[in-house]
């Protein structure tokens, strides 16, 4: 069976985004591109809540006619290309090659999960990582720490129930981002 792999990007208080939504502190360093990049390596759909989605979709489609990033240069054709899945109920017409699930979100990841190929990679989306880790879902964690404290805005684990994940590789990348990878 596939894994999902939840990869998020988190302050040091905890925070995937400041008080106001903001997203604008993660510093993609070579090094953590190149760790990104590893993870993209390793699968063949990504996977989104629609908040994460929005968000996606408004930037990458055309981000090299908006940034210069050696990162974004890289990432955006790998991201029109890759099979996508957003969790959505409102959602009906993505476009770049995405499939919207939602009705029966435990069914239809069960059953994501359960298809031939590479693992899953979900990147951000808070809520639904919750979710999916309530019931069993989710199989890896890849928390980014930048070195900045936000003072408040959503939490990178707003779960109900403790989860005990075992830590399998700390790594610092660009000598300012801790990285920890967790199994669930």
């Amino acid at each position: 069976m596939r894994k999902i792999v939840y990869w998020v990007h988190t302050s040091i208080d905890g925070h995937i985004a400041g008080p106001n939504g903001e997203f604008d502190w993660p510093v993609m360093g070579p090094e953590l591109s190149r760790y990104s990049e590893d993870l993209i390596d390793g699968v063949d759909t990504f996977l989104y809540g629609r908040k994460v989605w929005d968000l996606m979709s408004s930037y990458w489609p055309n981000a090299e006619s908006v940034s210069d990033h050696p990162h974004d240069l890289a990432f955006a054709p790998i991201w029109r290309s890759m099979p996508k899945v957003v969790v959505s109920r409102t959602l009906t017409d993505p476009g770049w090659d995405t499939t919207v699930i939602g009705a029966d979100l435990l069914a239809e990841v069960t059953e994501l999960k359960s298809r031939p190929g590479k693992d899953i990679l979900l990147t951000g989306g808070a809520l639904l990582a919750a979710g999916l880790a309530a019931h069993g879902l989710l199989d890896e964690y890849h928390v980014a720490v930048h070195p900045v404290v936000l003072g408040g805005g959503p939490r990178v684990f707003p779960v109900t129930e403790r989860l005990n994940p075992t830590l399998l590789e700390t790594r610092v990348c660009d000598g300012r981002i801790a990285v920890l990878r967790y199994h669930a």
